[in-house]
């Protein structure tokens, strides 16, 4: 009403003014309040302007400014028509504007264009819906009011008008119009289809009429914001329940503020859509998603160690937290204690043993099934508990939760390996973690079978590695050995369980003359196929050792024996495929290492000849240690290479040390610091001989497990000057009388008198067989030392050989009769010729003295 020009009348009513002013008296004293903007007039342009009796502006209203862009300094005194209208149309303008001051009322829709600029660019062309109101002057001349409305603003309204009725209405997603007191003003038919009733129903009420009071409070709280600050929420979720149905429902809510024509805001529109099945689908997603990467670190950390133990607890570290909150696993007794394969009670009572339990919560074990289980502690599962039933039946388990306890859900799932139960593993969820569903179960049960089968294959490698080992100690010298001369010392360490076991292998062999043997060898690889390699080189190098061959022979032959056998045909096979072109196949070689030794009491000399092991380190008194340069030669196996010998006079109370290289070579440290630290660690060789191997144990870095150990030292003890009686005698019959008498002298002075009758019957027999079928002189060696050793030394190189004499023979019975009555005989090739010997027990000794009458008689 403040846009009518205050000069204009209502109407030509005579009792115009009277009317006006009783309505005004009984009009309600708010009806003229000022109000504030938001009526149909903030989005509808409408505008007015008075008409004079001469049809010119008389005055120009605020909104007719912004509607037609004049200020009302131009406008008031300007002819509308001419001003307004196209320059076609105004003769039909003239007749109108005479028809309106003649006192008619008019409507209609009139194109217009406004006035050119003060630039003179032309004015904008539009149409506008004019309403014209006859009215008289206060002299009573005839005038007119001209209400003015944009129709392009109408039209607009109309289609946004009916854009927004399609969208609220037609909308798939819930939409609420809420007012500044955050109630409902408006619901679309998609809300009221969720939570019941007519649209018209929700009118008036509040998001506590529909959310629990908590989730109700939040979404209030940020509506509340939304309305005072104008910032919108997107993606909002908001949970609660609708009517009728106990399920939980998911909303994504969108809240922006809404705002009227002038600006001001008016509520907030609620754009919801419920999205509890894509919740849901993400909830599977990531589900899936974490149960695949558990299983991705299930198959990085779990076997790793080829412990049974170690496994279970690396089974527990993937799934304590990740998957639950409590876990335990038991094995089978038997595995443990290592039975050849889990017992199979078909009960599933078998003893068992907790070897790892886990907890996220608390320390103490849950019991599961029955009572309390300690870890550690071995223990069976009742008959009709769920754990024997799943250990029974190779099926996981649901364990019922205990009345008042910490766990509210449990898994029972057994751990099976090929075919085979080896043991039981128990998930446990707490009360506020979410209980097992059928894909955790179908999860723990590959867990457990991908533990299950790392556990087995540790049981199996430890049956081997035990196998292995065994096997290798067996073929090890038994106890402390004993050596004319030498004070043996000697230790061997297996590598760790996570390692195979070596080839390494060490041995002291007694040979004739009071001389032994010493030999430290390593077989190049692991396993079985090393132990077994190992006995076989080690039963040849006794064999040979027996033979009584140089050690360079000795290293020789057993290079061929190491070529033969990965070779089907043996040596000779391997021999002539050596000479033949081919691919050579690494899987059936063998190589080894080794370096033997013999060393004779009698002269403290020692010849050494090394294949391709680290060389011995010689410990002289009152000196530093020292390696002996032996030349290395190639590895057994190689073939194609001559060894070298090397001899050491060794002096008295010298320490010789033979080793592997597990023993000075680690990953951790290289092959030159240990063989520093080994020569350091020998710094006092006087101490007792077992004392100082485990000074040498203890100084280095023999804990790593990665390689066997094997160390042989020997102290240096030569024989006596007193317990060697040695003769030349000229090749004539008289040697044999001679000898007898220097045999039955030096036996005297030793106090061997139950010696002297067979000794010298003996070495008369070997004399006159040096005399019959030797050459040169005759060289006559007594040696006393734990045994008593007689041997006949000559130039000649026809080697002695013992043969069954007939009944007729009158000779030829000899050897026969050294052979029974000496402990052991034999002969061996010397530089200059060779050595006929035989051997005898001291008296008092374990083994009793044969009567020469009896050996006599038992000849015939």
């Amino acid at each position: 009403m403040s846009e009518i020009p205050a000069k204009a009348t209502e109407s030509e009513d005579p009792s115009g003014g009277a009317r006006s002013r009783a309505a005004e008296e009984a009009a309600p004293a708010d009806m003229w309040q000022s109000s504030p903007p938001g009526s149909i007039y903030d989005y509808i342009k409408v505008a007015s302007f008075s008409l004079s009796p001469g049809g010119l502006i008389e005055q120009w209203s605020l909104r007719a400014e912004q509607l037609f862009g004049i200020p009302a300094h131009r406008a008031v005194g300007l002819d509308p028509i001419e001003a307004f209208v196209d320059p076609d149309l105004r003769s039909r303008g003239q007749r109108k504007m005479a028809e309106i001051l003649d006192g008619r009322e008019w409507t209609g829709v009139v194109p217009f264009r406004m006035p050119a600029a003060e630039d003179g660019s032309r004015g904008e062309e539009g149409m506008a819906e004019v309403y014209v109101m006859p009215t008289r002057t206060a002299e009573g001349d005839k005038a007119a009011v001209c209400i003015v409305v944009d129709v392009r603003t109408l039209r607009s309204i109309e289609t946004d008008l009916a854009a927004s009725q399609a969208i609220f209405g037609q909308s798939p997603f819930g939409f609420l119009l809420i007012d500044t007191d955050l109630r409902v003003r408006r619901a679309n038919t998609r809300f009221a289809s969720i939570f019941g009733g007519t649209p018209d129903d929700h009118r008036g009420k509040s998001v506590h009429d529909y959310l629990p009071r908590a989730e109700a409070d939040r979404v209030s709280a940020t509506m509340r914001r939304v309305l005072e600050s104008g910032d919108s929420i997107t993606d909002m979720h908001v949970t609660g329940f609708v009517p009728d149905s106990d399920e939980r429902r998911h909303w994504s809510i969108n809240l922006y503020r809404v705002h009227s024509g002038s600006g001001r805001p008016i509520g907030v529109a609620w754009l919801g859509t419920d999205i509890t099945a894509r919740r849901e689908a993400a909830r599977e997603a990531a589900s899936a998603r974490r149960n695949l990467a558990l299983l991705n670190e299930a198959g990085a950390r779990i076997g790793n160690s080829l412990d049974l133990e170690t496994t279970a607890r690396e089974l527990l570290d993937v799934v304590v937290p990740g998957f639950c909150d409590l876990a335990t696993v038991d094995l089978y007794q038997a595995l443990l204690t290592g039975d050849e394969a889990p017992p199979k009670l078909a009960d599933g009572s078998a003893e068992l043993r907790r070897v790892a339990f886990a907890s996220a919560v608390s320390d103490a074990p849950f019991g599961g099934s029955g009572e309390r289980v300690e870890l550690g502690a071995v223990h069976r599962f009742p008959f009709n508990s769920p754990c024997a039933d799943a250990l029974r039946t190779a099926r996981p388990q649901r364990v019922p939760a205990e009345e008042g306890g910490l766990v509210q859900s449990t898994l029972a799932v057994p751990m099976v390996a090929h075919d085979t139960v080896v043991g039981i593993v128990q998930f446990a969820r707490t009360k506020g973690s979410e209980p097992f569903g059928d894909r955790d179960r179908d999860l723990a049960v590959e867990l457990a079978a991908r533990a299950a089968v790392c556990i087995d294959n540790a049981r199996l490698y430890r049956r081997e590695h035990e196998r292995a080992l065994i096997l290798q100690r067996s073929l090890l010298p038994p106890g402390d050995p004993e050596a004319s001369g030498l004070d043996i010392a000697c230790r061997y360490l297996p590598g760790n369980a996570a390692t195979e076991v070596g080839g390494d292998w060490f041995d002291v062999i007694e040979l004739p003359g009071h001389r032994t043997a010493l030999v430290v060898g390593d077989v190049m690889g692991r396993g079985l196929r090393a132990a077994v390699a190992m006995g076989e080189l080690r039963t040849a190098v006794r064999t040979l050792a027996l033979l009584d061959l140089e050690p360079a022979e000795v290293l020789s032959a057993l290079d061929e024996i190491a070529r033969g056998l990965g070779t089907p045909g043996g040596v000779q096979q391997a021999t002539r495929a050596a000479r033949q072109p081919r691919d050579a196949d690494l899987c059936e070689v063998y190589l080894a290492t080794c370096v033997y030794a013999v060393y004779d009491s009698v002269t403290r000399r020692c010849t050494f000849a090394n294949a391709g092991h680290l060389p011995p380190v010689l410990v002289e008194p009152g000196e530093t240690a020292l390696m002996l340069d032996v030349p290395p030669g190639m590895p057994l196996g190689v073939g194609g290479e001559p060894f070298e010998e090397v001899e050491v006079e060794l002096p008295e109370g010298a320490l010789l040390a033979l080793y592997t290289d597990g023993l000075v070579e680690s990953r951790d440290h290289p092959l030159d610091e240990g063989l520093q630290a080994f020569v350091q660690a020998l710094t006092d060789p006087s101490r007792p001989l077992e004392d100082v191997c485990d000074h040498v144990l203890n100084s280095l870095d023999t804990r790593h497990g990665e390689d066997d150990i094997a160390l042989l030292m020997a102290r240096v003890q030569g024989l006596p000057t007193e317990s060697v009686g040695d003769w030349t005698l000229p090749r004539e019959p008289r040697s044999v009388g001679r000898a007898r008498e220097y045999a039955r002298a030096q036996l005297l002075s030793w106090d061997l008198e139950p010696l002297v009758d067979t000794t010298e019957l003996l070495v008369s027999e070997l004399v006159t067989n040096a005399l019959r079928y030797g050459e040169g002189e005759i060289r006559l060696r007594l040696l006393l030392d734990r045994t008593l050793v007689c041997e006949v030394w000559d130039a000649g190189l026809v080697q002695p050989r013992r043969r069954r004499a007939r009944d007729t023979d009158e000779g030829g019975r000899g050897l026969q009769l050294v052979g029974l009555l000496s402990a052991a005989w034999g002969s061996r090739r010397t530089p200059r010729g060779k050595t006929v010997w035989f051997e005898l027990p001291l008296p008092g000794a374990d083994s009793p003295l044969t009567d020469p009458a009896e050996a006599l008689l038992s000849l015939f």
